[in-house]
């Protein structure tokens, strides 16, 4: 009982210095405009620092200063915690928590270094990430049953600071494209094209489990990537094979080419899962969060299970990130589209409950979703994260094609299968120019719990083809609509909801931009 407390009381300690009270002096006249007045009303007029603030430019700076000052603090006194842990599973939620806060200040901190190139867009997207990593770090502990560890948490000044300066730096719903120049991002060199463009392009290392390449695991390749010199492309060719390995590309890392065999030939595989002492997080099998990442030619594999419940194959966090034909198989939590923004082409998936999720601003074009035989008789394609109106996130599935999986077909009559259900309050997902096959449920979407979210989710079909695709019997919900304006589902095509127009061309992977 003595270490339960202490631990609660070191937990509680990480947010300690947040803690609210009346604010005896005036708050600045822009604190009221923000959605959390009360903490940035508390700071500023406590701090002689924020009393110096002369215009709206100053105080959004500093209000980003601010929310990266309150996150090193919490991420230092959450560095105390470690050593407090009881079980296997606090030590399993603290662990994501300490990466996940790390990633944070990165984020943060690229929105404030004057030495880094960033756009209006660039900021809502590393901001957006910033507190989506704060609620990850928070579902972990409750996914490994030890919630009680996790209330400070849910009083987060940080996050209620972030949220503050998601909607002072609000680009308009979070549709205007970045700010690059014509031409490719800076992370493509000359000559790239022509080297992703090859059916097997030229590579740094080889990965060959016959011995015939450089090395015989994606870890160990993985790990002399982080040795090179530079910061350009690097391509690593995984020959063909079933690699059984947890596959982690940190932050550090970026610009990695991961190119396989094709998919069923390159296989990547294992079995972690929540079912299994995991966190839905640290359960994925491949994870990627440095920039620039782009994967050909490979099956990402999460064996664990219908029955172990979270079982990620991909989680992916990389920005300006791309996936072509690969294959992606698993159960429940198949895709952990987690942050950043992404795009999917050619690509397929599998899965029975919420199996593309997460909160990124991404979008999958081309692809085959193929819902499984799920042990509950029911199946959710997408379950979007969005938790604050201001994240330029969600998931645009375009012209793609949603049909059963093989172990589905023989009892699809008996299986609802919905298109998604709302994850996080500000949940938005569309299916747009789409053939939805015939196990579409005519509702077409899912309650998550009650009235969660109906009102304050944006889900929309546009143009969609197939017996499953009649929005006559659909849901009633204020957040659900039919969308009939181009213009409006221009919003979420590769070109507007990821700028891909500006970055896509110099990874030479085929796309569409508009509708």
């Amino acid at each position: 009982m003595a270490s339960k407390t202490l631990f609660s009381i070191l937990l509680l300690s990480i947010f300690i210095s947040s803690s609210i009270s009346i604010n005896p002096n005036p708050a600045p006249n822009w604190c009221s405009e923000t959605p959390n007045p009360q903490p940035c009303e508390y700071f500023f007029s406590h701090n002689p620092k924020y009393k110096t603030i002369k215009s709206k430019a100053d105080f959004f700076k500093l209000s980003k200063e601010l929310a990266l000052d309150r996150c090193s603090l919490a991420h230092n006194n959450l560095l105390l915690l470690g050593p407090k842990c009881r079980n296997q599973r606090e030590k399993a939620a603290w662990a994501d928590c300490v990466e996940l806060y790390e990633s944070t200040i990165l984020k943060i901190n690229q929105t404030v270094d004057p030495n880094v190139k960033c756009s209006p867009d660039d900021a809502q997207t590393w901001l957006s990430t910033a507190v989506t990593n704060l609620v990850t770090c928070q579902t972990g502990f409750y996914e490994l049953g030890v919630a009680d560890y996790v209330y400070p948490l849910m009083s987060n000044n940080v996050s209620k600071l972030l949220s503050n300066v998601l909607s002072l730096n609000s680009v308009g719903g979070g549709f205007q494209k970045p700010s690059y120049k014509k031409g490719f991002p800076k992370w493509l060199r000359p000559g790239d094209r022509k080297l992703l463009q090859a059916s097997t392009p030229a590579a740094n290392i080889v990965v060959a489990q016959d011995g015939s390449g450089n090395y015989k695991t994606v870890s160990e390749a993985i790990s002399a990537a982080g040795k090179r010199s530079g910061s350009g492309r690097y391509v690593i060719h995984v020959k063909q094979g079933t690699y059984r390995e947890n596959v982690n590309i940190g932050n550090k890392l970026k610009n990695i080419m991961l190119v396989g065999d094709g998919i069923g030939k390159t296989i990547i595989t294992g079995s972690k899962s929540v079912g299994g002492g995991s966190t839905t997080f640290n359960s994925a099998t491949f994870a990627v969060t440095g920039g620039g990442f782009i994967a050909r030619g490979i099956t990402f594999r999460n064996t664990a299970g219908a029955s172990n419940h979270q079982a990620v194959a991909v989680r992916s966090g990389s920005d300006l990130s791309v996936f072509y034909q690969c294959s992606f198989e698993g159960y429940q939590d198949t895709l952990y589209v987690h942050s950043e923004r992404q795009f999917y082409r050619e690509c397929d998936i599998y899965g029975t409950v919420d199996f593309i999720f997460g909160n990124a601003a991404v979008v999958l074009q081309n692809c085959n979703i193929y819902p499984r035989n799920p042990p509950n008789k029911t199946n959710t394609l997408t379950a979007q994260g969005r938790t604050d109106p201001n994240q330029n996130t969600g998931i645009s599935i375009h012209n793609s094609r949603v049909t059963a999986a093989p172990d589905l077909k023989p009892v699809q009559s008996s299986v609802k299968t919905y298109l998604g259900r709302p994850w996080k309050q500000y949940s938005r997902t569309v299916f747009m120019k789409t053939f939805l096959d015939g196990l579409i449920n005519p509702a077409g979407w899912m309650p998550w719990s009650g009235n969660f979210a109906l009102d304050t989710l944006y889900y929309g079909e546009y143009l969609n083809t197939g017996p499953g695709s009649s929005t006559a019997n659909r849901v009633k919900w204020k957040g659900y609509r039919v969308i009939t304006s181009a213009t409006e589902a221009s919003k979420f095509t590769v070109g507007n909801f990821i700028a891909g127009s500006s970055w896509l061309p110099g990874t030479n992977v085929p796309f569409t931009s508009g509708l």
